[in-house]
C-alpha cells in the first residue's frame, strides 16, 4: 500500500518539466525520432583530463557513454588524457576515480582495472603517438615544420594586419624526406603537421550530415595558407587531436558521446582517420548546458565538481544521476523519477538538439523523489540518511536526548522512522534536522494557538486529546493512531464552526453529520500538530505521536492544554471589568480549568 502511494505521488509531480526543456523537447522530438541504438554492444569511452575535476557537464558525457555501452551489452572505457602536464592538478586523477565511483559508473577497462588495450593514460602512450605520426610523414599524410615562433609569429601579424584570416603557408611541406631527416637528426627543432587536402562533412548521430565542407586552401591576395594542424609539438608531446584519434582507434571505440563544444574539432579528427585510412567511430553530440539566462554554466552558478552537490549539499548519488540523464536526453515514460539500473534499461539515442537549460528546482525535486524511494525499499541509502541525521543531532543538540525522548531507544533507533515517515521532505541532512527540531528537544516554545473555531469546540478538541491518549503502551503504534484519529466521531462534539468550513446546506442529517466530522478532523489535526510539534511542518500526527512515543506525546498535549488555559487566563486579565461579565460566561466551556 505505501508502494502504491508513492507511485501515485511520482505520477501527480512528475510531468513537471520546466518551459525551457520542454521547448526543447518537443521542438527536437522529430529530428531526434529516428535516432537508434546500435546493434552490435557499443565500445564507449570517457576521456577527461586531470586538469581539473569532474563537474556537471563531463558527469553526463560519462553518464551517456556508460548507458550507451550499458543498454548495447558493450563496454565502457575510462582513459585519463593527461598530455597537457604543466596545467595538470596534484589528485585530481584521484578524485576522478572517486566520484565516478560515487556516482556509480564503474568502468570495463582503464586505470586501476587495467584491460587488453592499455596504457589508458595517454602520458604513457608517447611512442605510440610518434610512431603513428611518422607512419603519416613517411605516406606523405603529415609533415615536419621546422618553422621557427618568431617566423610564424611574422606571418600571422602580417595577415592579421591585412585583415586575412589566419593559415600557414607551408613552407617546409616541400621538404625532401632525406633533408627533413638529417634536420631533424642534427637535433633542430620541428612540428609535425597533418597536411590536409580538405575537412570532411560527417553524420552526427544527434544533428545529421553537419560539419563545414570546404577546400583546406584558401587563394587572397598575399600568399596561398592551409589549415595543417599541428599533431607533434616540438616538445615531442603529441596534441589532443592525434593522441584522441589514435586511442580511439587502437582501443577499438565505437561510438563517443560527447559536447557541442567539440564539434569544430570533429571534421579535423575524421580527416585524421582518413588520412590513417581508418574507420572513424559514430560521433554524437550533446547540447551545451547553460542557465536560466543562456549563458553557459560556469563556477558561480554552480556548474563546479561534484564535490559541491555531494558534500555541501547532500546530494544523493542516484539523484544526480538522474538529473544528469534529463539534461538534453527525451524519453517516453511518464515518470522522470528514474534509478541508475532503471536507465541502463532504457537509455536510447534520443538526445536534443539545441542548448539545454539547467532547472535545480528539479534537482531538488528528484532528491525528495529519490528519498522516498529509499524509504520505501530500505537498504544502505536509507541507512546512510540514518547516519547523517544521527551525525548532526549528536553534534548539535545542547541536551541529553536518552531521556525522555528516546525512552530505551538508540538515536539511530529514534531516527529512521521519523526519516521514513518525513522522506518526502528529504533534502539534506542539515536541513532535515532543522526542519524536524522539535522532534530533537523537550521544550517547545510554541506560539498561541490559533483558531477560528469556536470556544466549545477548543474543548472538544482537549477531550479528543485526551482520549488519543488512552491509548495503552502496547498499540502505541502509527496504525492505533491512524484508527483512532479516523474513527472519532467529531461531529457530535461540534456546536457552531465559525470560519472553519461553509454551514451544511442540506436537510440530510447523515450528510451534516460528515460535513461537520470532516471539519472537526481537520481543527483536530491542526491542533495535535500545534501540540506535539509547535506547529511545524512534518510527519503525519499518527506517524509523529509513534516517534515521540506515549509519555513524550501525553506529555507534550498536557503542556499545550495547561498553554492555552494560561492564554485564556491572559485574555480574561486584559478585558475591562465592565465587560467581565460577559467575558466569564466565554470561560465556561473550560470547566475546571477556566481561571478563578
Amino acid at each position: 500500500m505505501i508502494r502504491r502511494s508513492y507511485r501515485g505521488l511520482f505520477a501527480r509531480h512528475n510531468s513537471w518539466v520546466c518551459a525551457s526543456c520542454r521547448a526543447s523537447f518537443s521542438s527536437s522530438a522529430a529530428s531526434t525520432a529516428k535516432s537508434k541504438l546500435p546493434q552490435t554492444p557499443a565500445r564507449t569511452r570517457f576521456a577527461p583530463s586531470p586538469t581539473g575535476y569532474l563537474h556537471l557537464g563531463s558527469l553526463r558525457t560519462a553518464l551517456f557513454n556508460y548507458l550507451l555501452a550499458r543498454r548495447t551489452g558493450g563496454q565502457f572505457l575510462l582513459r585519463i588524457e593527461d598530455t597537457d602536464q604543466k596545467r595538470t592538478i596534484p589528485g585530481a586523477e584521484q578524485r576522478l576515480y572517486e566520484d565516478l565511483q560515487w556516482a556509480g559508473l564503474q568502468w570495463d577497462e582503464g586505470p586501476t582495472v587495467g584491460g587488453p588495450y592499455g596504457p589508458y593514460r595517454q602520458s604513457e602512450r608517447t611512442s605510440i603517438y610518434r610512431k603513428h605520426a611518422h607512419e603519416l610523414i613517411s605516406n606523405d599524410h603529415a609533415y615536419r615544420c621546422f618553422c621557427t615562433p618568431e617566423r610564424l609569429d611574422t606571418f600571422a601579424r602580417h595577415r592579421s594586419s591585412a585583415g586575412l584570416p589566419p593559415g600557414y603557408d607551408r613552407k617546409c611541406a616541400d621538404l625532401s624526406h632525406a633533408e627533413s631527416e638529417e634536420r631533424a637528426e642534427k637535433g633542430e627543432a620541428y612540428v609535425i603537421r597533418l597536411k590536409v587536402d580538405d575537412y570532411p562533412m560527417f553524420n552526427d548521430l544527434v544533428y545529421g550530415k553537419t560539419g563545414q565542407k570546404r577546400s583546406n586552401s584558401k587563394l587572397d591576395f598575399i600568399d596561398r595558407v592551409y589549415d595543417d594542424p599541428i599533431l607533434i609539438k616540438s616538445d615531442g608531446h603529441p596534441t589532443y587531436h592525434l593522441a584522441n584519434v589514435v586511442d580511439d582507434h587502437l582501443m577499438k571505440i565505437t561510438h563517443v558521446i560527447r559536447g557541442t563544444e567539440w564539434m569544430p574539432s570533429t571534421p579535423m579528427h575524421m580527416a585524421l582517420y582518413n588520412a590513417f585510412n581508418w574507420t572513424p567511430p559514430s560521433f554524437g553530440h550533446v547540447p551545451l548546458l547553460v542557465d536560466k539566462n543562456g549563458q553557459k554554466l560556469s563556477k558561480r552558478n554552480a556548474d563546479i565538481d561534484l564535490s559541491f552537490f555531494k558534500d555541501k549539499q547532500g546530494v544523493f548519488a542516484a539523484s544526480l544521476i538522474n538529473f544528469s540523464a534529463l539534461l538534453g536526453w527525451s524519453h517516453s515514460q511518464k515518470s522522470d523519477v528514474f534509478s541508475l539500473e532503471e536507465l541502463e534499461q532504457m537509455f536510447n539515442l534520443k538526445i536534443t538538439r539545441g542548448n539545454t537549460v539547467v532547472a535545480f528546482e528539479k534537482l531538488w525535486f528528484l532528491q525528495k523523489a529519490h528519498a522516498q524511494r529509499f524509504a520505501a525499499t530500505g537498504g544502505p541509502q536509507i541507512d546512510e540518511m540514518v547516519n547523517k541525521v544521527s551525525s548532526i543531532v549528536e553534534s548539535t543538540s545542547s541536551e541529553d536526548l536518552s531521556t525522555p525522548l528516546l525512552q530505551g531507544r538508540t538515536l539511530h533507533e529514534y531516527v529512521a522512522p521519523l526519516i521514513k515517515a518525513d522522506a518526502k521532505s528529504y533534502t539534506n541532512a542539515e536541513e532535515f534536522v532543522a526542519r524536524n527540531s522539535s522532534f530533537f528537544t523537550s521544550t517547545l516554545n510554541r506560539a498561541p494557538y490559533e483558531t477560528s473555531a469556536e470556544p466549545s469546540l477548543v474543548s472538544a478538541l482537549h477531550t479528543a486529546a485526551a482520549a488519543l491518549c488512552l491509548v495503552p503502551e502496547s498499540h502505541w503504534d502509527v496504525e492505533s493512531h491512524r484508527i483512532n484519529i479516523s474513527s472519532y466521531d467529531g461531529s457530535s462534539a461540534v456546536t457552531s464552526i465559525s470560519n472553519t468550513s461553509p454551514a451544511p446546506t442540506t436537510d440530510d442529517p447523515e450528510k451534516a453529520r460528515v460535513v461537520a466530522d470532516k471539519a472537526f478532523k481537520k481543527e483536530l489535526y491542526h491542533y495535535l500538530r500545534w501540540a506535539l510539534t509547535g506547529g511545524a511542518p512534518g510527519p503525519g500526527i499518527p506517524e509523529t505521536m509513534a516517534i515521540l512515543g506515549r509519555a513524550e506525546s501525553i506529555n507534550r498535549i498536557q503542556q499545550a492544554r495547561k498553554l492555552t488555559a494560561s492564554n485564556a487566563a491572559e485574555k480574561r486579565r486584559r478585558v475591562p471589568r465592565s465587560t467581565q461579565g460577559e467575558e466569564e460566561r466565554d470561560f465556561k466551556w473550560m470547566g475546571s480549568l477556566a481561571p478563578q
